[in-house]
């Protein structure tokens, strides 16, 4: 499979031009780098000393605080820690920047000679191989297998560059001090890299202009004979006295191809750096086959499966009548601003839309979080919502009443199977099984009357059978009730518009792997779920409010 790969220049006054990298701590407890456009932004950020950086401007609901250096979402409040790293030194690109350089070169264009990427020993061993190949021509590209080439006399020592200046092969210099390649033996390693066609070339100097057939070029070579370099390579570096690891997977079936995986074992050992070929982990969704004999009921939850419909919004309540439960009357405004207009709550309401039945002037209390608002503006926040006899605080997130969602209608499965979860040996495992259908969107959706689509369904989801697994699942059927599980807006994986999205509600897919964070082990994983559903309003006095 060919794909086209490309590289990208920044600024050296940017994060990467500066070797910083930003990462945050995932559910495994393993950093992520962030993308580089996500990182510059907040290196730009703390550059300027800013306390923090909302990242909603480049598309993404999360607060990156700078004292605490913490990532908040601001959806489900929750926080994860970031770090700042200064070890991630790029090459710098002096002089002109190079012209946009990407593989495979268009059909009919002659590339560019590709520009090294640092002055390391194993950049310069790679372009030795290459010159040397070049040099050979193609018709003496290949290497009898049975022959090992001499090794060619160590080349003098090149002068180490003067800080600043351009080396005399254009090479892009690397950021930071740098040995003499001499001290280093780089370019003693790259130097012994053997002429792939050397003795060849050498018996017969005018053997390519003669009637005979020529050898075919390096970019014709087969699998087989990709190995036999492989090897012979390996052979002549062992005999020059360069360390080299050896490489158990020529032969074998990978999805890297073997002889390549080998040829860069060897360059990389002849550089001296460590070198571990293995094969990949597998991605392993979903458990083996089990029988329908085989799957059980949950104890202590009635029936296997349950449906959704849409649910009309609740009828003969005005919003004057729905807030007027929720709120205290405030007669002395405080000195501050409405966080949903963002006008002083001494002075009228700066909503411009549809107007309310109410005075603009008019402030009210929340009475659990004491956050104080334009009666205006909570009237008009509550008519752009879901209109369900709920409210949630737009300052701290308390909700009022019993949050609904709009996601749309489907079936949920839930039963145990006799497989354990890995972290998880000591139980079997609940499966959830989420199906929902294609559709038009309603009212409570972002486009009334639009058809959307749902991707990757049925999906299955997996939780350990035990007691904290089974207290969850019960908060995700209350969750599925209220319709919050899913909704209907754009795919953050594929940039899909109108279709069926995850919810703030994290679920696990993978069975047997943790390769995409969304699988097992994850220690923290149920904690984390039991706060996103708390978020949300779930908790387990919604269990009671359930059965009542």
């Amino acid at each position: 499979t060919l794909r086209p790969v490309r590289r990208s220049y920044y600024d050296p006054s940017s994060a990467p031009g500066k070797g910083v990298v930003w990462e945050w701590e995932n559910d495994s407890g393993s950093w992520t780098p962030y993308d580089m456009d996500v990182g510059i932004t907040i290196q730009r950020a703390y550059e300027k000393q800013h306390p923090w950086v909302d990242l909603s401007a480049i598309g993404f609901c999360y607060v990156i605080d700078f004292a605490t250096m913490g990532q908040i979402n601001r959806q489900t409040q929750r926080k994860r820690r970031v770090r700042r790293r200064l070890d991630m030194v790029y090459p710098l690109v002096s002089g002109a920047l190079p012209k946009s350089q990407s593989w495979p070169a268009s059909p009919g264009v002659a590339a560019a000679p590709p520009i090294p990427a640092c002055a390391c020993p194993q950049c310069l061993l790679v372009m030795s191989v290459k010159a040397t190949v070049s040099a050979a021509g193609p018709s003496t590209a290949t290497l009898q297998p049975r022959k090992i080439p001499p090794v060619p006399p160590a080349a003098p020592k090149a002068p180490a560059p003067a800080p600043g200046a351009k080396g005399p092969d254009s090479m892009a210099m690397v950021r930071g001090p740098l040995k003499p390649l001499a001290a280093q033996g780089g370019w003693r390693q790259a130097a012994s890299a053997p002429a792939l066609s050397s003795a060849s070339s050498a018996a017969s100097p005018s053997g390519a202009g003669s009637g005979k057939s020529s050898r075919p070029g390096l970019g014709t070579l087969n699998r087989s004979h990709l190995q036999r370099l492989a090897i012979a390579q390996s052979r002549v570096l062992i005999a020059s006295g360069v360390p080299t690891v050896p490489v158990k997977n020529l032969t074998g079936s990978s999805p890297v191809n073997p002889a390549l995986a080998g040829i860069t074992g060897i360059l990389m050992s002849a550089a001296g750096l460590p070198v571990c070929l293995t094969r990949p982990p597998k991605l392993v969704l979903h458990p083996p086959p089990v029988s329908k004999s085989e799957i059980q009921s949950i104890p202590g939850i009635s029936h296997t499966c349950r449906k959704t419909t849409k649910k009309q919004a609740k009828k003969g309540k005005t919003p004057e009548e729905v807030l007027k439960k929720y709120l205290q009357k405030v007669r002395h405004p405080p000195d501050e601003d409405c966080t949903i207009c963002m006008e002083r709550l001494s002075a009228p309401s700066g909503y411009k839309g549809p107007q309310p039945a109410i005075k603009p002037d008019l402030v009210g209390k929340l009475v659990k979080c004491g956050h104080v608002f334009h009666l205006h503006c909570l009237v008009a926040m509550y008519n752009n919502g879901n209109k369900d006899g709920s409210l949630q605080c737009p300052t701290c997130k308390t909700i009022y009443g019993v949050k609904t969602g709009t996601q749309p209608p489907g079936k949920m499965e839930y039963h145990i199977i006799p497989h354990a979860l890995p972290g998880h040996s000591d139980c079997k495992t609940i499966r959830i099984i989420y199906n929902i259908p294609p559709g038009v969107q309603g009212p409570e959706h972002p486009n009334p009357g639009k058809s959307f689509t749902a991707r990757g369904f049925p999906r299955h989801c997996y939780l350990p059978d035990s007691e904290k697994g089974r207290k969850v699942l019960k908060l995700l059927l209350v969750a599925w009730d209220r319709r919050l599980i899913f909704a209907i807006g754009t795919s953050s994986t594929t940039g899909e518009s109108d279709t069926v999205i995850w919810n703030e509600i994290h679920h696990k897919t993978e069975f047997g792997s943790n390769l995409t964070g969304h699988g097992y082990p994850d220690i923290n994983y149920l904690d984390n779920v039991l706060a996103e559903l708390a978020a949300q309003g779930i908790t387990e006095e919604s269990l009671a409010q359930e059965k009542d």
